[in-house]
């Protein structure tokens, strides 16, 4: 298997790229780009990557070059469900995988007490060398400019007449007021900066990150006032940093990372932080200090006193105690750097004000004389409700307009880079007039996190779980290149020949691997003898092959190869691999049938000019008004709608059946015509004088 070149040699020197960026709107050497993405956070530089490697000429808009990439919360990457999403990502020739595996400083494999389709990979990363790897990936990809500036608004007009859509996007106006930049397509990814507010205790001001200018008012306008998109408000928070020697450690739970770095990337052997070179984790918990501190300060938190929507998976310290008073709850310290004097205090994230901040912490034993570097903040911020977007991310009602990250409603870095690279892919392909693509739930996590967006919409912000994926045990981490990546190269284009080909031969050498232990067909007899330590049953009559075999708990693959090194040495490589196609194969097997019919109901489209109002099909009101709301684009998006019963799938389905009836009879019956044309003019021509 190849290591990627990024993990044998540095990236090029950030100040050399630099040189080459388009500081100002004046320096543009183009004023027309096939798409513009306006944002340089996790959706953003994904989507802007995506769309240079489909072949977009692209313009990547942000309002600080310096901070793209910035880790703007907790300093890491993966975990349960959303270690799926960076393995997809990367699958599709995304870069926060590679990211993660040059800037990771403690690598672990979450849930490993449970099966390997529901392992979490996860990292601790470098903040600083996280954004030096994705600044030098953006700033040396071909095809894709990058511009420091804010976007004052979209450029609307009419929409073309042959496409759905009542706008259609041209382009953007940078905020100087003047300057406008065309595109055929345009991506946003503005994150929490969207209408975004801070809070610290009882003082609030406008802005989506400490340290940053908020963004232009006039984009929140034109996609409300001007487009007529549904937006709502949802909240988030980051907790204070802590200065390191602050922190007494040794009143603290130790907790080492792994002793062998699993990559994230399919194209990387090894990770650049040797094994003996990684940071521990800390644990510890709050105390009954803790909620009191928390309660005297309520009236002091205007964040908390709001209505708004919060993270669920992720709440503040201040939601917790109110949540579930008189409880004691987990505090992880979190190393932010190979040479960081800071550490992340992950699960407390709070609003109060920063002395009372000083206070809480301080009533945790492990930190009872630390200091703070940085008081959290909570943020505020306009999102666009997601069931008015496509299984492509692209607005429904306006043309060349795509949305993804935080946006829609999620939270996140790899939910936000999972949504910026399928936005991104739409984008150029749309505007080099391509088909979309879609990814489906029985394909990919991706395909289950945009389902769920576009199909149900959002009421908090949304995280992705394996708990999400009904067929999980087919979308594991291990095996997200054989799903993606051929599929990528050759449907999609976004992958690199490079890694197709690397695609290729895993798939062809597993193929063969699992060829050669079906062929290994012995007796239970033949097999004791063989693996003389392997408990099997005592039936005399019973055969089994080698994946048979490797389905057992106490046999490895490596234990295959010695007793059968002429056939199964080659495969050495792909030993982990082997055991757990091995193992999750029947559960596959059955589900197959399954996925079969869902992509059956998938593959039924509902036209996008139907009047679901009048639509001569017995269906209920409120059925007709949820449909006629989010207007879902095949038939089974319809089925996963809340309040969609079953009798009315039957009657679309019906529906559907008689459309397309109806089309094959006109394209057969147009058919026909054209060729009793083509006969007729035939006979003329063979009547005239030669």
């Amino acid at each position: 298997m190849c290591a990627s070149h990024m993990l044998t040699k540095k990236p090029p020197l950030l100040q050399s790229l630099l040189s080459l960026v388009s500081r100002r709107a004046s320096h543009l050497t183009r004023q027309q780009y096939d798409v513009i993405v306006v944002g340089g956070g996790h959706a953003g530089t994904e989507a802007a990557a995506a769309a240079a490697r489909v072949g977009a000429e692209t313009l990547l808009v942000t309002q600080k070059i310096s901070t793209i990439g910035a880790l703007s919360c907790n300093p890491s990457l993966g975990g349960v469900g959303k270690g799926q999403l960076v393995k997809e990502v990367d699958a599709l020739d995304g870069l926060c995988g590679r990211a993660g595996d040059w800037a990771g400083i403690h690598f672990s494999i979450l849930n490993r007490r449970k099966g390997p389709a529901v392992w979490g990979p996860r990292a601790q990363l470098d903040r600083q060398r996280y954004r030096e790897f994705i600044q030098s990936e953006l700033l040396s990809t071909p095809r894709l400019t990058v511009l420091e500036g804010s976007v004052e608004e979209l450029l609307v007009t009419e929409p073309n007449p042959e496409e759905p859509g009542r706008h259609r996007v041209t382009g953007i106006r940078l905020a100087n007021g003047s300057h406008l930049i065309s595109a055929s397509s345009v991506v946003l990814t503005t994150g929490t900066f969207l209408s975004g507010s801070l809070f610290v205790g009882q003082t609030t001001s406008p802005g989506g990150r400490i340290g940053d200018a908020p963004s232009s008012a006039g984009l929140s306008h034109t996609l409300r006032e001007r487009l007529g998109l549904r937006i709502g408000r949802l909240r988030t928070g980051t907790p204070p940093r802590i200065v390191k020697d602050s922190v007494d450690l040794h009143l603290a739970e130790l907790h080492p990372p792994d002793s062998h770095p699993t990559p994230f990337s399919f194209l990387n052997t090894h990770t650049r932080c040797k094994p003996e070179e990684q940071l521990p984790c800390y644990l510890t918990n709050t105390t009954p200090g803790v909620e009191r501190v928390v309660r005297e300060s309520l009236h002091l938190n205007c964040h908390i006193q709001e209505d708004t929507k919060g993270p669920r998976y992720c709440p503040s310290i201040e939601s917790r105690v109110l949540r579930f008073p008189g409880r004691s709850h987990q505090v992880w310290l979190e190393p932010e750097g190979v040479t960081s004097d800071l550490l992340y205090p992950q699960g407390l994230s709070m609003t109060m004000p920063p002395d009372m901040q000083l206070r809480l912490i301080r009533e945790i034993p492990a930190m009872h004389r630390a200091e703070i570097h940085t008081p959290g903040y909570g943020v505020q911020y306009d999102f666009v409700c997601p069931t008015q977007l496509s299984p492509a991310l692209q607005v429904k009602s306006t043309q060349g307009l795509f949305l993804a990250g935080q946006i829609n409603g999620t939270t996140g870095y790899e939910e936000a880079a999972a949504q910026g690279l399928w936005a991104g892919v739409n984008a150029a392909r749309w505007a080099l007039s391509m088909l979309p693509v879609t990814l489906s739930r029985t394909e990919s996590y991706i395909g289950v996190l945009i389902d769920d967006l576009v199909s149900r919409g959002v009421t908090e912000p949304y995280r992705m779980f394996t708990s999400r994926a009904e067929y999980r045990t087919s979308l594991r981490p291990d095996n997200a290149d054989l799903r993606l990546t051929l599929k990528g190269f050759e449907e999609v284009g976004c992958v690199s020949s490079s890694r197709y080909q690397e695609a290729v031969r895993v798939r062809n050498s597993l193929q063969d691997a699992l060829a050669a232990l079906q062929a290994l067909t012995l007796s239970t007899a033949k097999w004791r003898k063989r693996l003389p330590g392997i408990r099997m049953s005592d039936s005399k009559n019973a055969t089994l092959t080698g994946v048979d075999l490797l389905q057992y708990n106490d046999v490895s693959f490596e234990m295959l190869a010695s007793a059968f090194p002429e056939c199964l040495s080659p495969y050495a490589e792909f030993s982990q691999r082997l055991k757990i196609e091995a193992v999750y194969k029947p559960h596959c097997d059955l589900q197959r049938k399954e996925i079969e019919r869902i992509q059956k109901e998938e593959n039924m489209s509902l036209p996008q000019d139907i009047d679901y109002l009048s639509l001569p099909v017995s269906l209920s009101q409120e059925v007709r008004e949820i449909l006629d709301r989010v207007r879902p684009s095949t038939l089974g998006a319809a089925t996963r709608l809340q309040g969609i019963t079953p009798a009315a799938v039957v009657n679309l389905l019906r529906y559907v059946h008689h459309i397309g009836q109806k089309e094959r009879g006109t394209h057969r019956h147009q058919r026909d015509q054209k060729e009793e044309r083509e006969e007729e003019l035939c006979a003329r021509n063979a009547s005239l004088p030669q």
